[in-house]
């Protein structure tokens, strides 16, 4: 199986996909609702798919294409809607997070498709582990070298996208002591991490025909990889965000990304090396582990800072971009945020932290979510 052409799509159009935590009313535990959902949301007209996930406690919504920020915020909040809608037909929540705070993964189930059933016997355990609910953001690239280019360059702002959205510090009922847990599932997979650099389209089919050849990868979807090429939409996919609580916190950190794709796709300000990568998973970590307070550290200058700092000089280098796009409300809700230092994981913490019961802290990530 060879890789699919790639397909040119005007530079820096976006798409959003969430995926959503479907629970009951009850004790506010993941439940088993996926394909009702499904059977409900069918009859209703809204952009984008909606579409189930590995398990039956998980469903994804995603946007037609989107042009700026009022474009995802309008998409975002209709399929919201219509899912808050059927779910309370069905009386079950849906909320965001990128993990469920205390669900246990054994007792997860499936979902009925053939994909879906692949996966859990090739994955095993990992497969139900697996229900963790991230954020991806496709941007468009007007060529394939140029993906490659924009992919690598936005390596070095992977930290940024995990802190802003981080939103899975409590896992099987624990606080794991980090703002991102859901990145540490993602890290199990063979085929996660980061791609391989290659900065020629030429190239980059010759190392996926090698791939198919080892009988390891099928296609795109087989590489979890932080971002991705996906040819066949001549995009990137950014898959390294958990679901935030609120689609206007997923909105903002879409057109914060797509800004930094044009300041990145205009004025090339980088000349790329495989030596970028040598503090890649380091800053990861930090991101994951310490949220918007964790350390970064310059791919190129060595320079150490906080992330937080570092989110802070990146608006003002981007502005001007962000005003071509109208994307400047987008970049003040995260500059706002930055300057709070309080991503959702620290919501979380905080909601827990007077509520002392995690099933109340999920029921308020529901009403979050439907506001």
């Amino acid at each position: 199986m060879s890789l699919e052409a790639f397909i040119p799509s005007k530079p820096c159009t976006f798409g959003v996909e969430l995926e959503m935590q479907i629970v009951n009313r009850h004790d506010y535990d993941l439940t088993k609702a996926a394909a009702d959902l499904m059977r409900l949301v069918a009859k209703e007209t809204h952009p984008g798919e909606i579409k189930p996930e590995m398990t039956e406690s998980m469903i994804e919504l995603s946007t037609d294409i989107c042009h700026r920020h009022s474009d995802a915020v309008a998409q975002l909040g209709r399929v919201r809607d219509v899912l808050v809608a059927a779910s309370e037909q069905l009386n079950v929540g849906l909320c965001g997070g990128g993990t469920h705070a205390f669900q246990r993964w054994s007792e997860r189930t499936i979902y009925d498709s053939p994909r879906f059933h692949f996966l859990s016997e090739l994955y095993g355990y990992l497969a139900k582990q697996f229900t963790v609910f991230g954020q991806h953001v496709h941007i468009g690239c007007p060529d394939p070298d140029s993906a490659l280019y924009l992919l690598h360059a936005m390596s070095r702002y992977i930290p940024h996208f995990i802190a802003l959205s981080a939103s899975s510090p409590y896992v099987q009922g624990v606080d794991t002591g980090f703002h991102s847990a859901r990145l540490n599932s993602v890290f199990a997979f063979p085929l996660s991490g980061r791609a391989p650099f290659v900065l020629k389209w030429e190239d980059f089919e010759t190392y996926f025909d090698k791939m198919v050849k080892t009988g390891v990868v099928e296609s795109m979807k087989d590489f979890y990889w932080d971002i991705r090429p996906k040819p066949g939409f001549g995009t990137i996919e950014v898959r390294v965000m958990d679901t935030p609580l609120s689609v206007g916190r997923a909105a903002a950190i879409a057109c914060y990304i797509q800004s930094l794709a044009r300041y990145l796709l205009e004025e090339r300000p980088f000349v790329l090396s495989e030596d970028d990568y040598l503090v890649y998973t380091f800053n990861r970590f930090e991101a994951c582990r310490f949220g918007l307070e964790g350390a970064y550290v310059d791919p190129q200058t060595g320079e150490r800072t906080t992330l937080g700092h570092h989110i802070m000089r990146t608006l003002e280098i981007i502005k001007p971009h962000a005003a071509v796009l109208e994307a400047e409300a987008a970049c003040e809700e995260v500059r706002q945020l930055v300057a709070s230092g309080k991503n959702d994981a620290v919501w979380l913490r905080d909601v827990h932290g007077e509520a002392k019961s995690l099933n109340e802290m999920v029921r308020q990530q529901c009403l979050r979510w439907a506001a």
